[in-house]
């Protein structure tokens, strides 16, 4: 069962979680240098149900393909859900990890994010009227995307 808990802090949130977004939110009307933000699920598995990823101990192999993209010295292929490292970007050396295993974990599949996306729409909804509208126009520039891939019909930027 998935856990809407957006960088764990939901326990140590002493006001409404929309409200908390929103003040996070605000910041890009006060500053130019703004974070990147990136989505990672660790915990991919493939048909037999085995993780794909070698571990937490690799996950700075990622995180090094982030800063280089945060920094712009990297590029990434556009996906109905964001932007992705390609597989080549990924350093592997010394690991045991297939092409195949890396490009299942850079897939993306769009059944499963419309299933995925209509379980957030149940949760955004949770919050109301307090929820920022920022993080609904993501959500529709997101489902929009997804809904064009289910249709074959999704184009990168």
């Amino acid at each position: 069962v998935v856990r809407r808990d957006p960088m764990a802090m939901k326990p140590f949130c002493g006001y409404n979680f929309a409200d908390y977004w929103a003040h996070w939110m605000s910041f890009a009307e006060r500053s130019t240098n703004l974070p990147a933000i990136f989505h990672v699920n660790w915990f991919r598995q493939d048909e037999q149900g085995r993780f794909i990823w070698p571990g937490f101990g690799e996950n700075l192999r990622v995180l090094i393909w982030m800063l280089a993209r945060a920094q712009g010295r990297i590029s990434a292929v556009e996906t109905p859900i964001g932007t992705m490292p390609r597989p080549e970007d990924i350093d592997t050396r010394g690991i045991d990890i297939s092409r195949e295993a890396l490009e299942s974990l850079l897939s993306v599949d769009p059944a499963k994010w419309r299933a995925e996306l209509d379980d957030i729409r149940t949760y955004f909804e949770g919050y109301g009227e307090r929820m920022p509208q920022a993080l609904w126009q993501e959500y529709e520039q997101v489902s929009r995307a997804v809904d064009k891939a289910l249709a074959g019909a999704f184009e990168p930027a």
